[in-house]
């Protein structure tokens, strides 16, 4: 379908350093629609582009991320997929902006959280989502950012945590949001696909990222009677981006940009 796009999860977290700038560079040489990437906030106010609050997996640091200046941060050296140190260093959000704003490219903006994003539970004949905490200021500090990238219209933010949807829609009404759920979220409060479309919908997200498992014709039906749209994460196999894309599905999430290159350039 025409609306079709796939996204560079983590700029490509199969092929290179996840979150880096030579994640995000490489993807947009080979076309990416879109970049997803993760932030949190750090000690002095800025927007760091990493996946964990803790900065051992991907670094060659140890601690919290939000105890870290921008700084601080910069200086920090990322891992590879397989551990071994690289000559990247994380970036700042206004780092990876000034790569994207000259390409066509738009963004997949998750935010983060300190701790566990969200929790599922039965409630009032549905389903609700309880969030986790947040960092205190974090939603207008990515609104900011990306009014000085003039990036705003071309990024959609998303967020496992209801409340920063929650925050959006009071903040930046005209900012499109995206409420992320994982299958073990509807696991836990036994929800359908209506439910969670249900919640996403009563929040002002206009759209909704689920783990690709959640993924089949009801979804797609569900999100077009609402007039919402579906993404689906991580999918890295070549069959499967075609499926979902032949389903309906408006975009789809890859570790292997290189693998979703060949297959919707052919």
């Amino acid at each position: 379908m025409s609306s079709f796009r796939w996204a560079a999860h983590r700029g490509g977290a199969l092929v290179w350093p996840e979150n880096s700038l030579l994640a995000f560079r490489e993807s947009l040489a080979l076309g990416a629609p879109l970049l997803e990437l993760d932030v949190h906030l750090t000690r002095d106010g800025d927007l760091a582009v990493v996946h964990d609050a803790k900065l051992e997996r991907t670094t060659d640091a140890t601690g919290v991320v939000a105890d870290r200046t921008s700084d601080e941060l910069r200086r920090i050296r990322l891992r590879d997929r397989n551990g071994t140190l690289t000559g990247e260093r994380v970036p700042m959000l206004a780092d990876v902006l000034a790569l994207v704003v000259p390409s066509p490219a738009g963004l997949l903006l998750e935010v983060k959280g300190p701790g566990i994003a969200a929790v599922y539970e039965r409630h009032a004949g549905g389903v609700r989502a309880i969030g986790g905490p947040r960092y205190d200021g974090l939603e207008q500090c990515v609104l900011a950012a990306l009014d000085a990238g003039r990036m705003r219209h071309r990024t959609t933010v998303l967020a496992f945590n209801p409340d920063v949807i929650a925050a959006l829609r009071v903040l930046a009404s005209d900012v499109r949001t995206t409420l992320v759920v994982s299958a073990r979220h509807l696991a836990m409060a036994s929800a359908t696909v209506d439910e969670l479309l249900d919640l996403a919908q009563s929040l002002g997200a206009e759209d909704v990222g689920v783990e690709h498992t959640l993924a089949d014709a009801a979804l797609v039906d569900g999100v077009r009677r609402r007039g919402m749209t579906a993404g689906v994460w991580t999918v890295n196999e070549a069959a499967l981006m075609r499926r979902y894309a032949d389903l309906g599905i408006e975009i789809v999430t890859t570790d292997r940009p290189d693998i979703a290159a060949q297959v919707f350039h052919a």
